[in-house]
């Protein structure tokens, strides 16, 4: 092919002429011909593309059915149930509510009840109706710990930066979330002015950068915390340890994208590259874990403080537990991420291969605080594909007080899940900096759909409550929650998880499953001890 390029196009150009000469009109054709032939050209000399050296002009149609595959599997091949990350179902239901259309299924389920992995709730003969169930549930955060308790709803919006999204979607989030009260996470990119604006309730999140909180060098800064942390819109405070997407894993603002204002907001200097390490400066010990909490707290003037992580080594967790018993003094609320999490870019083996799911972290996390005497005085909030009704339910049962969506609240924006989040070329105007793109996206219209979601979402959970006939979300349990572990086999969810005794960890009756778990944990470091 490539030495059929070079011969025939010589014979084109030496054919041009005579026929210039009996017939000028034809050359016109060059207006065609020719920029297709500076084109192969240049693929027949560049070297960095073997095909297109190989196969000049013709190479290309590989790369353009490259680029366009995932929107023709999408749109033409994928299955309503088998797409990925959401599939269409998922993708539909938030759509359908967001829009406040029909949002129910004709003809009965399209997934495989008997596959391995289907899981269902268990409903009630005495099912209740819609009047006697809440259908906005809220949920007391630092209530008798803190000067400033806070009413959380059901389901709030997990944590995206301003940055990572778009002014118009950060915008139009806190405004879906102020008319439909409940909360907004800012991310670890700090309290942006867009997502103070609109006034609605804000968890103020601090990662590894302490963005919007730090020195010149990087390091916490008390008096800017105290500073953004008094402001009326922050309700809470999340210490992020770790996130679903990439746990362990820090960042860096390329210095071309640390603009002026991205600068001003995050406390850096503009123009700069700025690293996130992967672990906090502020403490280095799960005892220095819980003091730097405490010290947030009183900072704050009293509001409820929590930390976020994607549960990893597990003994670290037992060990922050002890911390926590042997200081007298808890986080407000844990939030718990899932390894299938993920809003943005992440490297490929981190999104794929690192983290505890979000069923087996949300377990573990609650089996932990149970065994050391510690759930009653902290929250726990689940994140993790939180989209429909059932996922709040299931979550709950496995032990989360109340949930956070992030992905969801994307699709509820308009999202189509193009997959450009990490290119800066989102097409919806969500995930990019781009204003010809951001200018696409209606803060007022988005706002409405995001307002929808929640409460058609939270209608759905309250109708699956009454259903199994629970008069409250927090009567749901892991035993009304069913699984299928083969085909001829299904499990409560409680025989797949069994319950652990109250601070059965602090005694020698430890379960067995948690034995050495528990014996590697510390309070004195995060490093397992040896056994």
């Amino acid at each position: 092919m490539r030495q059929q390029f070079l011969y025939g196009s010589l014979l084109l150009l030496a054919a041009s002429v005579p026929i210039g000469i009996l017939e000028p009109r034809l050359l016109y054709a060059w207006v065609v011909l020719g920029p297709l032939l500076l084109l192969g050209f240049y693929d027949y000399f560049q070297k960095r593309r073997t095909i297109l050296a190989n196969f000049p002009l013709v190479g290309r149609g590989r790369y353009w059915m490259e680029m366009l595959r995932p929107k023709i599997y999408q749109y033409f091949v994928e299955s309503d149930i088998n797409g990925s990350p959401f599939n269409r179902v998922q993708r539909s239901v938030v759509y359908q509510r967001a829009k406040r259309d029909l949002d129910t299924t004709p003809f009965g389920t399209q997934l495989d009840v008997y596959a391995v992995g289907y899981e269902w709730m268990a409903h009630s003969i005495a099912a209740l109706s819609e009047e006697e169930i809440d259908p906005s549930p809220r949920v007391s955060i630092g209530e008798g710990a803190c000067a400033k308790p806070y009413s959380a709803s059901l389901l709030n919006i997990s944590a995206m930066s301003f940055g990572a999204l778009s002014p118009n979607a950060v915008l139009a989030l806190n405004e879906g979330a102020r008319r439909g009260g409940f909360a907004h996470n800012t991310g670890e990119g700090s309290a942006s002015p867009y997502h103070l604006e609109r006034g609605g309730d804000l968890i103020w999140q601090i990662g590894t950068g302490y963005f919007g909180c730090r020195t010149v060098d990087g390091k916490f800064d008390a008096s800017r915390f105290r500073e953004t942390a008094s402001l009326d819109a922050v309700k809470m405070i999340e210490v992020k340890l770790s996130q679903g997407a990439k746990p362990g894993h820090g960042g860096i603002l390329p210095a071309a994208k640390n603009t002026p204002e991205i600068a001003r907001i995050r406390g850096v200097i503009p123009g700069t590259k700025v690293v996130s390490p992967p672990g906090h400066t502020a403490f280095s010990t799960p005892r220095g874990l819980v003091e730097f909490i405490a010290r947030l707290r009183e900072l704050s003037g009293g509001k409820p403080v929590g930390f976020k992580l994607c549960v990893g080594k597990r003994s670290e967790f037992v060990a922050i537990c002890l911390a926590m018993r042997e200081a007298g003094v808890t986080p407000d609320f844990i939030s718990v991420d899932g390894g299938e999490g993920g809003t943005g870019a992440a490297p490929v083996e981190f999104s794929n291969a690192v983290g505890l799911p979000l069923k087996e972290g949300l377990v573990f996390v609650h089996d932990a605080l149970v065994g050391c005497g510690l759930r009653d005085k902290i929250k726990v909030i689940a994140s993790g594909k939180i989209v429909s009704g059932f996922d709040i339910v299931r979550a709950l049962a496995l032990g989360a007080d109340l949930c956070a969506s992030a992905r969801g609240m994307m699709l509820a924006l308009g999202c189509i899940q193009a997959l450009e989040c990490n290119s800066n070329n989102c097409p919806t105007g969500i995930t990019t900096q781009n204003p010809w793109l951001v200018a696409g996206l209606d803060v007022e219209d988005k706002a409405r759909r995001v307002r929808n979601f929640h409460a058609e979402t939270l209608r759905a959970a309250a109708e699956l409550f009454g259903a199994a006939s629970f008069r409250k979300p927090s009567e749901v349990r892991r035993h009304h929650i069913f699984r299928r572990v083969s085909p001829i086999e299904i499990k409560r969810i409680d025989e797949v998880y069994p319950y652990v005794p109250e601070e059965s960890f602090l005694g020698a009756d430890i379960p067995a499953p948690y034995r050495e778990i528990v014996a590697r944990a510390t309070p004195d470091s995060f490093q397992p001890r040896a056994v």
